[in-house]
C-alpha cells in the first residue's frame, strides 16, 4: 500500500510538472505573439511618420506642388463685410509675406455689370464669362448681370450653365448669372443701367465692376485692384483716398495688318507685342503719361494721359463717396456733355466713354484721380479681345491720324465673309450632341431644395409692342422656351435640340 501510494504521488508530481510546463511555454507564447505585435505596430508607426514627412518636404519644396512660388499680397484685410484697409505697416508692394494664408479674394463679395448689346460681340463675351467665373474658384461670390436687347435660345443658355457652374466646394465661394433684358431702342443707352443697380445695392458687395463685353477681366485683375486700393488708403488716409481711384490700361497685340495668320505666315507673329494703342506721344511721360502730383503717392503711381478704360472697379466706400462728392453725384445718370449747338455731337466722348471714364475722371466732372501703381503695372493691363483698334491708330479722324492720313474705312454692309470649313466641330453642335447621349444628366442646374440654379432671364423691362411681329414672334418663342427650361429644372428636351448652330443668332 505505501509503495502504492508513493507510486501515485510521484505520477502526481509528473502531471503537475507537465502541466506546470505546458502553462510556462503558454504564457511564453503569448508574450511573444505580444511582443510580435508591438513591433509590427511600432513599424508601421513610424513608416507613417516617415511617409508624413517625407510628403510634407516634398509639399513644401517641389515647386509644382507647392504654392509659394506663388505672389501674395501683404498688408491686405480680407475685403468682406466692407473693405478694410490694413493696420500694419506700408511695405513695398513687390514684396512678399506669408503671415495671412488667406487669399485677397477668399469671401469677397463682387457684383459684376455687363453691357452686351446683341450676338455681335459674342465670341468676346464667352471670354469674358470665362474670366469672371474664375473670381469663384479664386474664393469670391460673384453675381453677374449682362445687360442686353436679345434672348439666347435655351440650348446656348444650358451651354452657359455647363460652363458658368462653379464647383468651389467653399461655403464662402458662389456664382450667379443673369441676363436683363432692355428693349433694343435703348442703343448707346444700355451702358447706363448698372450705375442705378449698383446704388441699389450699395450695402451688398465689397467691389462693382462694370464693363463692356469685350474685356477680359481676371482674378489677378480684382486682387491687384483692391491691393492698390488699399495701399493708397494706407498712404494718404481714408477720406484723401476717395479723391483717387486705382484704374487700368487695356492693351492689343500689333499683328501685321497685311497678313492672316496661318501656317503659311505664323512666323510673322515674332515681333508681335503688346501695345497700348490709346496711349500716344513721345517722350512718353509728356505726351502718354503723367506723373501724380500727390507728394506722398508720386513714388509709386502714375496716370495715363488719356484715361478711357471701358470699365471701371470701386469699392462700396468709394461709390458712397463719389455719390456726395462735388460736382461728381456718381449714382445720378445722365448724357455725355455735347456740343450745345449741336446736342448730337458729344465733345468728351460717346455715352460709353461717358459712363466707363469720363465722368468719373473728368475735370471739369468728378475729378477723381486714375492712379495706376509702376511695379506692378501689368497686373493691371487688359485684353481689349477684339483685337482691331490697334489698326486705326493714323487713320483719318483716329489717333494720330491727320488730314492726310489712309482713311479708316468702315463696314457698308456688301462684305462677304468666307466660312470656316464646315468640319469643324462647334461648340453648340458638340453641347447638343452631348446632352442627347446623355438625357439621364438632368438634375445639373437643381440646388438644395429642388430650385433651378441656372443662368436667369428677366424681361420686365421689355415693351414687346415695339417689336415687329416677326420679331415679337420669336421673342416670345424664346422667353417660353427658356420659362419651360426652367420648370422642368433646366435641362433640354428634343425640341430645345432641334436649332441651326450655324444661323441661330439670326433668329431673333
Amino acid at each position: 500500500k505505501i509503495q502504492n501510494l508513493e507510486l501515485g504521488a510521484k505520477n502526481h508530481d509528473m502531471m503537475a510538472a507537465v502541466q506546470g510546463n505546458h502553462q510556462r511555454s503558454r504564457r511564453a507564447s503569448l508574450s511573444t505573439l505580444r511582443l510580435g505585435i508591438l513591433l509590427v505596430t511600432s513599424f508601421l508607426f513610424g513608416l507613417a511618420v516617415c511617409s508624413a514627412f517625407f510628403l510634407w518636404r516634398l509639399y513644401n519644396h517641389d515647386p509644382l506642388l507647392s504654392d509659394s512660388h506663388l505672389p501674395h499680397y501683404h498688408n491686405v484685410a480680407t475685403a468682406k463685410a466692407g473693405f478694410t484697409k490694413s493696420q500694419t505697416s506700408l511695405q513695398p508692394p513687390s514684396s512678399t509675406s506669408s503671415s495671412s494664408p488667406i487669399s485677397i479674394l477668399e469671401g469677397l463679395k463682387i457684383l459684376v455689370t455687363i453691357a452686351s448689346f446683341d450676338f455681335m460681340q459674342l465670341p468676346h463675351l464667352e471670354e469674358v464669362l470665362d474670366g469672371i467665373r474664375d473670381l469663384c474658384y479664386a474664393g469670391s461670390k460673384v453675381d453677374i448681370v449682362i445687360y442686353t436687347t436679345v434672348v439666347y435660345p435655351v440650348a446656348f443658355i444650358d451651354m452657359f450653365n455647363d460652363r458658368m457652374r462653379c464647383n468651389n466646394p467653399s461655403p464662402n465661394a458662389g456664382l450667379t448669372t443673369t441676363m436683363m433684358l432692355k428693349p433694343n431702342h435703348v442703343r448707346l443707352h444700355l451702358v447706363d443701367y448698372h450705375r442705378q443697380l449698383f446704388y441699389d445695392r450699395i450695402d451688398q458687395y465689397d467691389v462693382f465692376i462694370y464693363t463692356e463685353d469685350d474685356i477680359r477681366i481676371s482674378p489677378t485683375t480684382v486682387a491687384a485692384y483692391l491691393h492698390e486700393t488699399n495701399r493708397v488708403e494706407s498712404i494718404v488716409g481714408s477720406q484723401h483716398a476717395t479723391d483717387f481711384n486705382v484704374g487700368i490700361v487695356r492693351y492689343e497685340y500689333d499683328f501685321p495688318e497685311n497678313v492672316v495668320i496661318t501656317d503659311k505666315t505664323r512666323h510673322a507673329t515674332e515681333n508681335v507685342t503688346r501695345v497700348y494703342w490709346e496711349h500716344l506721344g513721345k517722350p512718353i511721360f509728356e505726351k502718354a503719361v503723367d506723373k501724380v502730383e500727390d507728394e506722398a503717392l508720386s513714388p509709386y503711381y502714375m496716370s495715363m494721359h488719356l484715361h478711357h478704360q471701358g470699365m471701371y472697379l470701386a469699392t462700396a466706400s468709394l461709390l458712397k463717396a463719389w455719390k456726395d462728392r462735388k460736382d461728381c453725384k456718381f449714382d445720378e445718370i445722365r448724357d455725355r456733355p455735347s456740343n450745345p449747338k449741336k446736342p448730337s455731337q458729344p465733345t468728351e466722348g460717346t455715352q460709353r466713354v461717358w459712363m466707363s471714364s469720363q465722368m468719373l475722371y473728368g475735370g471739369r466732372h468728378c475729378g477723381v484721380k486714375q492712379l495706376l501703381p509702376v511695379e506692378n503695372f501689368g497686373q493691371l493691363t487688359v485684353l481689349h479681345l477684339p483685337n482691331k483698334n490697334y489698326r486705326r491708330v493714323g487713320k483719318q479722324g483716329r489717333i494720330g491720324g491727320s488730314d492726310n492720313a489712309p482713311k479708316n474705312e468702315f463696314s457698308d454692309g456688301t462684305e462677304v465673309f468666307q466660312r470656316s470649313h464646315p468640319l469643324l466641330l462647334k461648340a453648340l453642335e458638340l453641347h447638343v450632341e452631348m446632352k442627347k447621349e446623355f438625357p439621364n444628366l438632368q438634375k445639373s442646374n437643381i440646388g438644395e431644395g429642388g430650385q433651378y440654379t441656372g443662368v436667369r432671364v428677366v424681361d420686365t423691362d421689355v415693351k414687346k409692342h415695339h417689336f415687329t411681329k416677326d420679331h415679337k414672334a420669336a421673342f416670345e418663342k424664346r422667353l417660353n422656351a427658356y420659362k419651360d427650361y426652367v420648370s422642368r429644372g433646366g435641362y433640354l428636351i428634343e425640341s430645345d435640340m432641334d436649332l441651326d448652330v450655324e444661323g441661330w443668332t439670326m433668329e431673333a
